[in-house]
Formats: structure tokens, sequence, C-alpha cells
């Protein structure tokens, strides 16, 4: 027991292909022993023909040597006694793959890791790994507020059955995703068919790693305000609304010129979940920023789904790694700066958030 166990928690809607994911996660010759933790059998579940079943264990030898175990009750209980089952020799795994039911929000299971004290004591999540349909998927990203936040939560989105779809919609819903997510990077995978590198040992959730974030969304976030968004009022001083509706009864179409002489594109989803950054070349004041963010996750906690960032602190000539999951947050002193030039930089992604508010906040935060 001398390093924690990798666990690796994977989410998605119904049929977005999250079991057939795993099966190929199973049945690749990767030498790995696994135990896999499921929170629901039956039609979802893992093939029968993988599994030596036994409906009076918990735990499930599979026919690769991977061990199986279904969720009768708390999650640390049963990694807990799952660790038992190592230390006494009955059970043999060098990492943790969690299936989540597919209605399921991630961020519970994220929180374990962070809570229980004996369960961060042996294990470690690696990363979240969220399959959305691409036949399906901008329909219930509409529709069902669990699969936006499956969304936020990832540290890699792996966009199954793209092969069903035309291109123009793939590449659509990988920029709605990607709205939503900055962070994480989109992976086609038809029928579970990805590389394993990019499902294991991703270090999504290690301190350690530096922010990830795509240049071209700090770069869209600064442009932001030139764009018209719904409720906004266009400098013409009509309202547009989220359909294109302007105040002075037309509606406008791609390309359309209103009567107002302005110019009108399709809006973005309105979605629940989106990301927004913070960026600044000034120091935190540790005391203020630690009040401040401990007030913020009190009031906004529930939807404030991942935050992470490089922090510049006064006091240390080291980055502060920084990062989140709703109420829970933790910090790590990294490498000193060197020649880096010292800045801020934390990304959040949450559901309706207020932005410039939280923005704001941060700022009084800064020396």
């Amino acid at each position: 027991m001398d390093k924690l166990i990798p666990v690796t928690i994977i989410t998605g809607f119904l049929g977005a292909g999250k079991t057939t994911l795993l099966n190929r996660i199973l049945t690749e010759e990767h030498g790995q022993k696994i135990a896999v933790i499921e929170n629901e059998f039956g039609e979802e579940s893992i093939d029968n023909d993988l599994l030596v079943r036994n409906e009076d264990e918990e735990i499930i030898t599979m026919n690769n040597g991977c061990i199986c175990c279904t969720i009768r009750g708390d999650l640390a209980e049963n990694l807990i006694r799952l660790m038992e089952k190592k230390k006494e020799g009955s059970a043999q795994f060098e990492r943790v793959i969690i299936e989540t039911t597919g209605l399921a929000d991630p961020g519970p299971v994220a929180q374990t890791f962070f809570m229980d004290e004996e369960v961060s004591q042996f294990y470690m999540v690696d990363g979240i790994i969220t399959v959305v349909d691409a036949l399906n998927g901008g329909r219930t990203l509409d529709e069902q507020e669990p699969a936006q936040a499956q969304v936020g939560f990832a540290d890699r989105i792996l966009l199954s059955k793209v092969d069903l779809v035309d291109s123009e919609i793939v590449d659509d819903l990988c920029a709605r995703l990607h709205r939503m997510n900055p962070r994480a990077p989109i992976i086609e995978c038809n029928m579970g068919n990805v590389d394993i590198r990019e499902v294991l040992d991703i270090h999504g959730f290690n301190l350690d790693a530096a922010l990830e974030l795509d240049p071209d969304f700090l770069k869209e976030a600064q442009e932001e305000g030139e764009h018209h968004h719904h409720g906004d009022h266009c400098c013409c001083g009509h309202d547009h609304d989220h359909d294109g509706e302007c105040s002075c009864g037309h509606h406008h179409e791609e390309g359309e010129t209103c009567s107002c002489g302005h110019h009108h594109h399709h809006p973005r989803h309105d979605d629940e979940i989106a990301a927004f950054v913070f960026e600044s070349d000034k120091p935190f004041d540790p005391a203020r920023l630690d009040s401040y963010m401990r007030t913020l996750t009190q009031v906004y906690g529930p939807d404030m789904l991942r935050y992470k960032g490089v922090l510049y602190m006064t006091g240390t000539d080291r980055r502060m790694i920084f990062q989140g999951v709703h109420m829970l947050m933790a910090a790590d002193l990294d490498k000193p700066w060197g020649d880096q030039k010292p800045t801020n930089k934390i990304v959040f992604i949450g559901r309706r958030l207020p932005k410039k508010a939280i923005l704001q906040g941060l700022e009084t935060c800064l020396v």
C-alpha cells in the first residue's frame, strides 16, 4: 500500500455508450487488474458474458481477472471493503473504475474522495470520463440537466456514434461541448474504440498538474462582450431574445440585417452549464482569497461543478495549484515560478454562476 489506487469515473447519459467503453477497457490486453464498481445492474450493466456471476456475492470475478462489485449502500463503504479484501489477499487490483448510472450527477461520487478520510488514504481520482452520444447528444443536453452536469465535470469527453451523423452536426456539438467545458479534450470514440491512454492515467484531478485550458477559450471569453446574448440590449436600443427576435418586431435569421442596421447571428445554446476564466498579473492575498472562496462555495457550492487554477500568491515564490468540486477545495504548492512571469489563471465550470460578480469578488482579493 505504498501508493494510492487510481480511480476512473465513467459517466454519461443513458445510452451514450458507457458500458461499451467499459467493456473495451476490460477486454483490452493492458495487463492491469481492475476493480469495477457498478451502481446499477440490468440492461445497462456489464455484458453477462464478461462475468462469472454469483447472485449471493457482492464481489464478482470476471473472465479476464478483473473484479466487479455492485453498490449496495454507500460508495465509501464499498471502496473500504474492497481495500480490506485487497489486504487480505482475496481481491487483487491495481486501479478502480466506477461506472455511474446514466441519470447521475458525478459530483457526489468525486466528492467521496475529498470528504472521506479513510477513502482518501487509499484512493485518488485519476479522472472523470464523460461519454456523449453524437446522435442524440444535442437533444439530451437541451432536455436533461444531469447530462449537462456530466459534461461540466469531465476531464475527457468521448464522443460516440459519430459515424451515424453528418460532420456538421459533430462540429456543432463539439463547439457546444467546448463552450461548456473548455478544459476537457474531446475524442471521437465509436463502439468504445479509444486508446486506453486517453482514458487511464490522465491525471485529470492531479494537483501537481498545471492548468490545461484551450487558449482559444481565453480569447473567446475576452471577446464575449462584443456579441448579443439572451436578454442583452443591442447598441441600436433593441432587445434580442434567444430566438433572434428583436423588439422591433422582426425575426432575424443567420446573416440577416435588422432595420436598425445591425447584423444578427444565430445565438449559442443557452445551456445551464457554462465556463469562464479569471486572469490577473497581480498576486492574491492568501487570507482574503481563502475567506472569499469559502463564502463563495457556501452560497454557490452546489452549482460550482469544477474549478481549477494556477495561483500567484504573496508570501511565496512558488506557484499554487488550486482546484475544487462543489464546496470542497484543495491546494498544493507547486514548483517555483523561476523565469516564468507569475500570473493567476482560474477556470470555473458551473450552473448559472454569476460570472460578473465572481470575477469582481476575486479582484478584491488581489494585492
